[in-house]
């Protein structure tokens, strides 16, 4: 059973929940997102899997979830890399944002979410189980076609878009 850190709105640890609770009761909770750059400066999306239990199909950031238990963010950070695109490079804390949205199927996102970047010029070796698909944009492009296409995009990519592509 996969259980995720509760935070208050200063992440500060409040104890844990399973993690499908935490989604249906809309729960504050810890959580990252990993936005990986080449050195064309172009950004390297995932697609999530067809079977992840919520936003499956919607490109995002390069990998994104929630550390467990006694391990450190950006620990997790590289471990979700190795799991779902599989490489690791490094990457540094950016920013960190709240969000609450609802993500269909009765589950609602509410995490303090913390953002890192990084830089990498190979090619992921994508896990089937977690990622559907990838390719790497221009910012620019992604942004336009975020204003037409808002829907193939996940709720936390398109929050955080705009500060990432600032801090670049």
């Amino acid at each position: 059973m996969e259980k995720v850190i509760l935070v208050d709105e200063n992440d500060s640890p409040l104890g844990t929940m399973e993690k499908m609770e935490a989604h249906k009761k809309g729960v504050l909770h810890r959580a990252f997102s990993v936005f990986i750059f080449n050195d064309k400066g172009e950004l390297m999306l995932q697609q999530r899997a067809l079977a992840k239990y919520h936003s499956p199909g919607l490109w995002t950031n390069t990998c994104c979830s929630h550390p467990r238990e006694g391990e450190k963010t950006d620990a997790a950070a590289h471990r979700r890399l190795t799991e779902e695109m599989g490489f690791d490079c490094e990457i540094e804390e950016a920013f960190s944002f709240l969000y609450k949205s609802d993500v269909g199927q009765g589950l609602t996102e509410h995490e303090f979410d913390h953002v890192f970047t990084g830089y990498y010029n190979s090619l992921p070796q994508i896990n089937p189980e977690e990622v559907n698909d990838y390719k790497f944009m221009k910012m620019k492009d992604i942004q336009e076609d975020m204003k037409n296409n808002p829907e193939r995009y996940t709720v936390w990519f398109r929050i955080a878009f705009d500060e990432v592509w600032d801090k670049m």
